[in-house]
């Protein structure tokens, strides 16, 4: 049976009480992505040059690994690209300063492979809950 996944866009955004320089040494420490992303449960880097990290994560998701890249825009956005495992696509979170506070955007444009792409809606749902906790968990920590 050949199950064609289509691409899946989830969206979430937040608005922080607290200025660029303190949400960005958050999100842009990606190693402890775990500690506010629980999708995430292990990271692993493979390389690093530059702004640009290659590594392995290990998701909640039956504990599959997944290749990403990972590039920093220095106080604009944290853009992950999945290019292997269970979903492909991409993550990005951008922060935008307005005043004293701090947009947060996480936009999420992803591709189930495999039979996971039977559980789109699942996952979907999953997903865009665990990326509202998230900035959820990254507000609390920076207000």
């Amino acid at each position: 049976m050949q199950v064609n996944a289509a691409m899946v866009t989830i969206s979430a955004s937040r608005e922080m009480s607290a200025p660029i320089d303190r949400v960005w040494d958050i999100v842009a420490d990606v190693d402890n992505e775990p500690q506010y992303w629980h999708g995430t449960k292990t990271v692993k880097n493979i390389s690093k040059s530059g702004n640009t990290i290659e590594r392995e994560v290990v998701i909640a998701f039956r504990d599959s690994k997944c290749r990403q890249t990972v590039l920093l825009n220095p106080k604009k956005s944290v853009e992950i690209t999945i290019t292997e495992g269970p979903m492909k696509g991409t993550k990005v979170v951008t922060l935008s300063p307005s005043g004293d506070k701090t947009r947060v955007d996480v936009v999420w444009d992803i591709k189930l492979t495999g039979f996971l792409g039977m559980f789109t809606g699942m996952v979907k749902k999953h997903v865009a809950e665990g990326s509202d906790e998230s900035l959820a968990r990254i507000a609390k920590a920076v207000e």
